[in-house]
């Protein structure tokens, strides 16, 4: 016994310590996984916050307490529920009252299963609440701020909605392909555009189905469905953009332009241009023909000429300078309408006289035609065309019951003989025009190289000109210029006048072109413009003044200084001086030209594009430079009753609203002219009916009483 009592009593006290020493490690790892939770709870990216089955607090983390603004020293475990939700109400941070709060949440508090819910705070802040129960009763709740992601959501739908709009609102078509060619986007218009529905061409569908599908419903007669599809997929990987023209089936014509998108995919555009094309065909048509005739031009012939002569070893050919003899005496006694009546049976006539399609009859102006003809086998050729023209020109025209009779003279040259490129050709052939007319017209001449009495006559009237600036014998009239829906007179446009002793008055259009080939030009433009805008500064305030400036001028690097000279000379301001140019100014090309015209303009000083629809007249011209105004060439405004002028003449001031450029119809005689391009629209008028070419002192006496400004239209 005394051993077993002995072992009795030394196996109670070892059990006991080993449980003791139990219940300290499980306390210590229960204090370890409280400190954990706690840890993991105070490092939670969200708000947390943990209720009993009474509605007590448990614990809640420190983005809680920061979320809702809420003093730490309250948020101690034990606080109800609805405390926390009044003290939110008092400081401020709820946007209800404690009850409406409780109200809400109540059923989520009651629920036995997880629920999520979003709360607006007073300040705006939007707070997205995650509730899950607790299989004990109670609940824990995750809160996180959605505010940031809420507003970006709405700004992503607010561009969806203008995006839409956009889509909805634009005036051209357009498909959006993703990078493997399939349609993500289509509005509209494109629909519009093609007469189709969107069934036709649902989202999804590729490039190529597209094309396909345009082509089987008939809209596009002739695609290469292979070969367009080839090149947007080539622009795209190089990241350029392409741009065709499709012709309808109907007659429109569309511009397709693909861009690439930064990301990857394109953007198609569809535009209607069928209108502009067309203006582009009239506008194209009008800058290589003759509106009268329908002949060639200048500017299509020269080109014709200068194609054929490229080739050194170029085919002989010969040029015909032709003009008609006793043209004005019809237009002296029967009008100018029957002289254009005429000048287009005379081209008709000019035609019929060439042997093929390859030869060339051109109208220069006025009565004046050139004509080039290929693979001259010789003089002989070439005069058997010119009797033939002599022949058929000497036949009276007969028009309303009265005959007509004109003659026609000629001057040949011949390539490669008289000349080696087009400007010395046609020079020689009109110095042989020359010869023919001074020895009694109706008659043609070959070029000699001894017709050197027309180079001495030429010479001579250089020198005068030469002595001319110097001996002051030059002047500047004025011719007025109104707005034609006030009858106001705005302004007036300076004309070179030169009497000479010796030759009398001499025409502008005899002597303007030969100073402008010996430089005089550069000195006597600069007199003019002093001159005008010294005369200018005397008018009343904001009349304006037009000089006619040459490409010779503009070529001209001290061009600029000089109109800034004449400005602060004559203390006009720069918006009163409009710088009248030719097409053949816009043509030259030069940088060193546009570049001054673009330093006058940003002075001030207006740039008007004078005789426009003559010659050149191209979209493309204003395009490269835009102007304020053009001028309508007189020519148009006294046929304008002529249907094909009229039309031309509604075009250019369409085409002047359009571009924002002010219109000035040239050559306004009668109130028939003036009625009809008020009814058109044009800003501008110039001319006879307006006002005659005056000196400065008489327009300036006019100006003053107010003569000029009675018509009121």
């Amino acid at each position: 016994m005394p051993v077993v009592d002995v072992k009795a009593g030394s196996v109670v006290p070892q059990r006991a310590a080993e449980g003791v020493d139990r219940s300290h490690r499980i306390e210590d790892e229960l204090r370890e996984q409280n400190e954990r939770f706690s840890a993991a709870v105070e490092n939670m990216s969200h708000g947390l916050c943990m209720f009993d089955a009474d509605e007590r607090m448990i614990i809640c983390n420190r983005n809680y307490i920061e979320l809702f603004r809420l003093d730490a020293k309250v948020m101690k475990p034990g606080v109800r529920f609805f405390d926390i939700l009044q003290y939110s109400v008092d400081i401020g941070i709820a946007s209800q009252t404690a009850e409406q709060l409780y109200a809400v949440r109540k059923p989520y508090i009651d629920g036995a299963k997880p629920s999520t819910y979003e709360e607006t705070l007073s300040d705006g802040r939007v707070i997205v609440i995650s509730h899950r129960p607790l299989a004990s009763g109670g609940w824990v709740s995750i809160y996180e701020d959605v505010t940031v992601q809420r507003r970006a959501e709405e700004e992503l739908k607010e561009q969806h909605r203008r995006f839409d709009a956009a889509l909805a609102n634009m005036s051209q078509g357009l498909l959006m392909y993703d990078a493997d060619g399939k349609m993500i986007v289509r509005n509209g218009r494109f629909l519009e555009l093609y007469n189709v529905t969107a069934a036709d061409f649902p989202l999804g569908t590729t490039h190529r189905d597209a094309l396909e599908r345009l082509l089987e419903l008939g809209i596009y007669t002739q695609i290469d469905v292979d070969s367009e599809v080839a090149k947007t997929e080539a622009c795209r990987l190089a990241g350029k953009i392409h741009s065709a023209y499709r012709h309808l089936a109907d007659g429109r014509t569309i511009l397709v332009t693909r861009r690439p998108m930064s990301g990857s995919g394109w953007v198609a555009t569809f535009d209607d241009v069928t209108e502009r094309r067309r203006t582009e065909e009239r506008m194209t048509h009008l800058a290589h023909h003759d509106t009268l005739t329908g002949l060639p031009n200048r500017s299509m012939f020269r080109e014709r000429l200068d194609l054929a002569l490229e080739d050194a070893a170029a085919a002989p050919l010969a040029i015909f300078s032709l003009d008609l003899d006793r043209f004005k005496a019809v237009n002296d006694t029967w009008g100018h309408p029957a002289g254009d009546w005429l000048l287009k049976s005379v081209a008709e006539r000019l035609q019929r006289c060439l042997r093929n399609d390859t030869d060339i009859v051109a109208r220069f102006g006025g009565d004046e035609f050139v004509i080039v003809q290929f693979n001259v086998r010789g003089p002989a050729e070439a005069e058997r065309l010119a009797k033939r023209i002599v022949e058929v020109i000497a036949k009276p025209f007969r028009d309303k019951g009265r005959d007509m009779h004109v003659g026609v003279s000629q001057g040949i040259a011949l390539f490669p003989g008289d000349g080696k490129d087009a400007g010395a050709l046609l020079k020689n052939a009109d110095m042989a025009l020359y010869r023919a007319k001074a020895e009694g017209r109706n008659l043609y001449r070959f070029f000699e190289p001894g017709m050197d009495a027309l180079v001495q006559a030429r010479r001579a009237l250089e020198v005068d000109l030469e002595a001319a600036l110097p001996r002051r014998e030059f002047d500047l009239h004025f011719q007025p210029i109104m707005t034609i829906a006030s009858g106001e007179i705005i302004g007036a446009e300076a004309l070179m006048r030169w009497h000479s002793p010796e030759r009398g008055m001499v025409a502008p259009d005899e002597f303007i072109p030969v100073t402008e080939e010996i430089g005089l030009i550069v000195p006597l433009g600069e007199w003019a413009l002093r001159k005008a805008c010294a005369t200018a500064a005397n008018w009343p305030s904001g009349l304006r003044i037009a000089v006619n400036v040459s490409a010779v001028q503009l070529r001209n690097s001290g061009f600029a200084r000089s109109v800034i000279s004449a400005l602060a000379f004559s203390g006009i301001p720069a918006g009163r001086l409009e710088l009248e140019i030719t097409e053949t100014v816009l043509m030259d090309g030069s940088e060193t030209v546009l570049k001054t015209l673009r330093q006058l303009r940003e002075l001030g000083v207006r740039i008007a594009l004078d005789d426009f629809g003559t010659g050149y007249s191209s979209l493309g011209y204003l395009q490269r430079f835009p102007v304020d105004k053009i001028k309508i060439d007189r020519s148009f405004i006294r046929d304008i009753g002529n249907r094909d002028s009229a039309a031309i003449v509604r075009a250019i001031i369409g085409l002047g609203t359009e571009l924002g450029i002010t219109v000035t119809a040239e050559g306004v005689e009668t109130e028939a002219q003036l009625d009809m391009l008020r009814r058109h629209g044009c800003v501008e008028a110039q001319g006879y009916l307006i006002g005659v070419p005056s000196k400065a002192a008489d327009i300036q006496r006019l100006l003053e009483s107010g003569a000029l400004n009675s018509r009121t239209g």
